[in-house]
């Protein structure tokens, strides 16, 4: 497990950021948090969250590990100006949802010197910022490593540890381009159906009359416009396909609606049902 006596910083105090410091205080280790925002900084100091913060990139200077919880241009953008701050030897790790086009960016630019070990925290909220900062959201989550051949298992290792210290329900490990085409169907595909679900046709005049089954499709259709929109083109040639292959889906439940097919109805009822079993949360 990683040593008390490393010192971890974390860019980017928001939703992930925050509840990342929040599991790793909790576990005794002693975070630096750095965030634009000061507001956010003071709230994790009040809570014990982080012992040293603030604005100035230069904080990340003593980290061994640094975790960054910023979007991917962001992430690429700050590496960029700030990398000549990291230490000799850090490890440094990430939470963004797309990793192809975020590997690509940081193999131009990255020192040779420090070691970047891609992840994905499979966990989030319909609501930002540090103030919802939560840990119970990681315990049925899965935690995905994305290695390259430039890893060490020193970075692996690191990777896997911070999610074991968090309580991730599962940690496995993906290519980069697995990971995309993944992400396209599970999550962005996901997100792309609740958000055109709810702009099929106005329908607020439903809010007193609709049930659980609506309200938990269309979830996830409150979305971060930002952090959605650089997701989805940075992936969008796996995202389209997706998009294509539902289509195609769609259209064929409706020909046996129209065609009166009860029995093609009632076989799409029942694979549904045993796939979507697959996916019940594992204790």
């Amino acid at each position: 497990m990683i040593s008390k006596a490393k010192k971890i910083a974390i860019v980017g105090l928001g939703l992930l950021g925050g509840s990342y410091a929040k599991g790793l205080a909790r576990a005794n280790y002693q975070l630096i948090g750095i965030d634009i925002d000061l507001e956010a900084v003071e709230f994790a100091k009040k809570l014990n969250w982080i012992v040293e913060g603030g604005d100035d990139p230069s904080l990340v200077k003593n980290a061994d590990i640094i975790i960054f919880a910023l979007y991917p241009l962001t992430l690429l953008d700050w590496v960029k100006e700030n990398q000549k701050y990291f230490k000799s030897g850090a490890i440094i790790t990430d939470v963004t949802g797309i990793k192809v086009e975020v590997l690509k960016g940081l193999k131009e630019i990255l020192r040779d010197d420090v070691e970047f070990i891609a992840s994905h925290p499979m966990a989030g909220k319909e609501v930002s910022g540090i103030k919802y900062a939560d840990t119970s959201m990681f315990e049925p989550a899965n935690y995905i490593i994305v290695p390259t051949k430039d890893n060490t298992e020193e970075g692996i290792r690191v990777a896997t540890d911070i999610a074991k210290i968090l309580n991730f329900n599962t940690i496995v490990e993906l290519d980069p381009e697995t990971h995309d085409e993944m992400v396209g169907f599970v999550s962005q595909l996901t997100h792309v159906i609740a958000v055109s679900l709810m702009n099929s046709k106005d329908n607020t005049h439903l809010v007193d009359y609709t049930g659980d089954s609506f309200r938990d499709l269309t979830r996830i259709a409150k979305i971060n416009d930002v952090l959605w929109t650089e997701l989805f083109m940075m992936n969008k040639e796996n995202l389209s396909k997706e998009i294509d292959d539902f289509v195609e889906a769609i259209l064929h439940f409706q020909k046996a609606l129209d065609n009166s097919d009860i029995e093609e109805m009632k076989r799409l009822f029942v694979q549904s049902t045993e796939r979507r079993k697959l996916f019940d949360i594992r204790k």
